[in-house]
Formats: structure tokens, sequence, C-alpha cells
């Protein structure tokens, strides 16, 4: 490559892999209007007029929770008076499972160690109290706003008494700081998770993220995703990469590909994915995107995790696998044991025309112990019954489809033992 077009590569790169890896912020919340204007103006009196409150970002995961969140803290902070003023604190339910972990990170993240350094407290209120206290600066009637911000609302509410999010909660309705308590959570019933002390300092305010994207918009949004801004150093290679995506967006396959993504998930992150995936097949040789990339990619996306597993057996466990599905043809679904998958296989093996090896009875007990450690098969009382190994009754967790796809993408898979999952078992 020459030097200009290896720079215009890396630009190209650059600009999509932001958007598709790092999450760039949209310039605004697409579809999501009314929330936006809901929860800036929310943080806005925090902010700017020191109101205290507290509110709920309620929907499904990859509906845009937290991307709405740092829309409305962007433009907030691009304020002077806010920038300079406002203190940001950033929780996860995931991370600070407890409160005494919850209360280290606040103290860590408000830049007070020093201040509270070996203090003991009588108990965790009185230690929020005086983290709160100590973000006072001037004189009394002066403090600076802070925003809490909660990932994983609900797993707060599994905390001993729900300590923390009293609190807080509590905090938000005093006259003692200006704070704003913004949790984030994709349980509809949250509120029924918490203690009736803590419901009552709540605000009560709810915002729902619910998707109403039409295809048409999810169709538009494939395109700006894919295309190159206006002021992209290379205008010949960005209007014709541009007017690629047009074309790839009017071509029938890639519709169809692309509804039935929509039909399924309709959120940013599974298309990020797809276009992810897609991206990976352009080259020095294909500059441009195809729609049999988008083929591929969307193959790939929506792959069988289970299925991927088979592609990694051996052909031992495989051939298991398919004594197994047997098992479940003639006893129509009936639990299993080792046994009686080892007697299946054994009847394939004394076939005359066979080129699988005549494995020992404990390799193949090590091979159907790995399938139950991979979670493909599993007991039927959950392990808690204690019987020989051999006997234990299991279920295999994998269809008619799934195996037979796996067949037939496995590498250098036997003749005989592709033959042998279609023909009707022996006895």
């Amino acid at each position: 490559l020459s030097s200009s077009k290896w720079k215009r590569d890396t630009i190209v790169q650059r600009i999509l892999r932001e958007r598709f890896c790092h999450q760039r912020l949209p310039d605004r919340p697409v579809g999501l209007e009314s929330q936006y204007k809901h929860l800036l103006e929310l943080l806005r009196r925090t902010a700017v007029h020191g109101e205290s409150n507290s509110v709920l970002i309620v929907g499904p995961r990859g509906a845009g929770k937290t991307m709405l969140l740092r829309c409305a803290l962007r433009e907030l902070l691009e304020l002077q008076e806010v920038k300079q003023n406002v203190l940001q604190v950033h929780l996860s339910g995931l991370l600070q499972t407890d409160d005494r972990i919850a209360l280290k990170e606040i103290t860590r993240q408000l830049h007070l160690e020093n201040v509270v350094g070996d203090k003991v407290f009588g108990s965790f209120a009185e230690n929020l109290v005086f983290l709160l206290e100590a973000l006072k600066r001037g004189d009394k009637s002066s403090s600076r706003p802070v925003f809490f911000i909660l990932e994983e609302f609900d797993l707060f509410a599994h905390h001993k008494n729900q300590t923390l999010l009293y609190n807080l909660l509590d905090v938000s309705q005093s006259a003692q700081a200006p704070v704003a308590v913004v949790g984030l959570t994709c349980r509809l019933d949250v509120l029924e998770l918490l203690e009736k002390r803590v419901k009552s300092r709540f605000s009560h305010r709810q915002i729902h993220l619910l998707s109403c994207m039409s295809f048409c918009q999810y169709l538009d949004a494939f395109r700006s995703e894919l295309a190159l801004p206006d002021d992209f150093p290379d205008s010949k290679f960005s209007q014709e990469w541009n007017l690629n995506v047009s074309e790839l967006c009017e071509e029938k396959s890639v519709q169809e590909i692309l509804q039935k993504h929509f039909n399924s998930c309709k959120d940013f992150r599974s298309l990020h994915l797809l276009l992810l995936l897609a991206l990976t097949r352009v080259s020095v040789s294909n500059p441009t995107l195809r729609a049999v990339d988008i083929l591929e990619a969307s193959r790939m996306s929506s792959a069988d995790s289970k299925a991927n597993i088979l592609h990694g057996l051996s052909v031992l466990e495989l051939c298991l696998i398919i004594a197994m599905k047997h098992l479940n043809d003639i006893y129509e679904g009936e639990p299993f044991n080792f046994q009686m998958v080892h007697n299946e296989f054994k009847k394939f093996i004394q076939r005359k025309s066979h080129s699988i090896h005549n494995f020992e009875k404990p390799v193949v007990i090590k091979a159907f112990e790995h399938l139950l450690q991979l979670e493909l098969i599993r007991p039927v009382d959950g392990g808690v019954c204690k019987v020989q190994r051999e006997y234990q009754l299991m279920r295999l967790m994998l269809d008619h489809t799934q195996v037979m796809e796996a067949l037939q993408r496995y590498p250098q898979c036997p003749t005989d033992v592709k033959q042998w999952v279609v023909n009707a078992p022996v006895h």
C-alpha cells in the first residue's frame, strides 16, 4: 500500500472502531427525545439550582440507558458553572457487592481518603454523613452538587438492610447537600424490591426506555453507522464508500438479514456486532462491503454456542452424542444412562464397516464425563442422587438439528459416522 492509502485506511479504521468498539456517543439519542429532555432537566435542577432529586432509568439491556445518561451528562457539563462544580460518583451493583465496598469506592471517587483517614465511625450512616459534610466548601450554606449513578440498581436492593440506598435517598430528601441519585436497571419490578422506608424516600420518578423504532429508522441507523463523515480527508473515497453503503441498503438480501435482526433484537449493540463482523471481511482485494459479507456476519453473530462446542469435540465424544440422539429417538426423549449409551456405541463398533477404534470402557467413561462438564448433557436429579455413575440418568441438551448441523461442519468427520447419525438405530 502507498503511504496515502495506508493513512486513509487507518483513519477509516479509527472512525469505525470508535463507533462499534468504544460506543461513541451520538449527537442526540435517537427515538428517546422526551426521555432525554426529562432526564436533562432533572439533572440541571440539581447541578444549577441545588435541588435534590432521585430517578430510575428502566429498560431492557441494550435499550440505551447508559447512553441516555452519558448524553445528558455531556450536555450538562458543557456549562462552565456545572463543569467546575458538580461531582460524580459511579457505582455498579456488579462490582460494589456490599455497602462497605460501595462506601470505600465513594470515598475514593470523591478523593476523601485523606479526610477520612483511619477514623472509625459508629455506623455506616454516620460515615456517609461525614463524607457528605466533607464536600462542603466555603460557608455552611454552600456545598457542591453530587450525582450518584448506580448501575444495576436492583442489585443494591439485595444489600443488607438496603442501608446505602436508604441513606442516599434520605440525603436527597434533606436540605443537607444537593444530591441526585440516578439508578439504572433492567427490572421493571424494581420498586417492589425496595423496603418500605427506602421506597418512601424515593421520588418514584421513572424514565422508561421501551424501543419504538421502526424498521425504516433501523435501516437509516445501519446506513449512518457505516457512512464516513463529510469532512473525511479523501473525499473521492468517502463518496464511493457511502454510495456503496446506500446501495447495500437497497439490496433485498441485505434488507432481509436486517429485518431478521430487527425482529429479534432492536438494540444497537447487536447491530454494532453485526457491522463489526462484516467489516472484518473488508480487505485490499475487497475494499468495500458486499452483501455476502453481511450474510456471513449474520451467520456468525447468530451462531449456536452449543453447536460451536460440538466442533471442538473428539470423534469418540461425537459418537457418544450420536448414540444419545438415537436413544432419544428410540425412547421418545426419556432419560438415559452411560451404560445405555455405551451399549449403543458398541453396536456401531461391531459393524463390519467402521473407521472408529474400539476404545476401552474407562476411556469412553472419561469422554462421557467430559460431555457432562461441557453441559452438553446434564443429570436428571441435578447430581444429588448417589448412584453408580454408569447408571445415573442423564438428558441430552442438544436437539436433532444442532447435531446434524455440527456433523455437516465437523472437520474431517469419518463418512461412516455421518451415515450412522441418519440411519435408524440398530436393535
